[in-house]
């Protein structure tokens, strides 16, 4: 779960314009911006930004479960659509933002409440003028990895 200390809601588009893409994904990850409030919805934070690699993490809990008593994929899509946009956004320039153009996801094994910290590791692959390409992993908390998954971000 996120810290207490953690401020949620957004960075206004003129003051993201002003930081390079890896100092507004370091804020997010320090605290010194605020994380979107999905986060704080969700219960997830951001544990490790560099220029390319984001890293973020949550702690399933009976409130992330389906009706099959499994925690809903939709949490596993957003910690991965989260780290690989922001894994983007670290190696972005002031200015450019980006949004999901495609992902795709597959569910090899059930995440539970009992498996324990989930991390959602994001790292770019490529980086064209227009597109980025990031690979990913979500892995349970011994780190095998629970779901493969990828894709391609749209600068905006």
């Amino acid at each position: 779960m996120p810290s207490d200390a953690k401020i949620y809601g957004t960075v206004s588009a003129d003051a993201r314009k002003e930081m390079s893409g890896l100092e507004f994904v370091q804020g997010l990850a320090s605290g010194t911006l605020p994380l979107n409030t999905i986060a704080r919805t969700l219960g997830y934070d951001i544990v490790e930004a560099e220029s390319g690699r984001v890293v973020i993490t949550a702690q399933p809990n009976d409130s992330h479960l389906n009706p099959a008593g499994t925690v809903h994929g939709g949490l596993s899509a957003t910690l991965l659509d989260s780290c690989m946009g922001l894994a983007i956004q670290s190696i972005s320039e002031k200015g450019i933002g980006s949004t999901t153009l495609e992902f795709k996801i597959s569910f090899v094994r059930p995440i539970t409440p009992e498996t324990g910290l989930v991390k959602g590791e994001g790292t770019v692959i490529s980086r064209g003028p227009a597109s980025g390409y990031c690979g990913r992993t979500c892995h349970r908390q011994e780190w095998a990895p629970a779901r493969p998954w990828d894709n391609h971000l749209l600068d905006l």
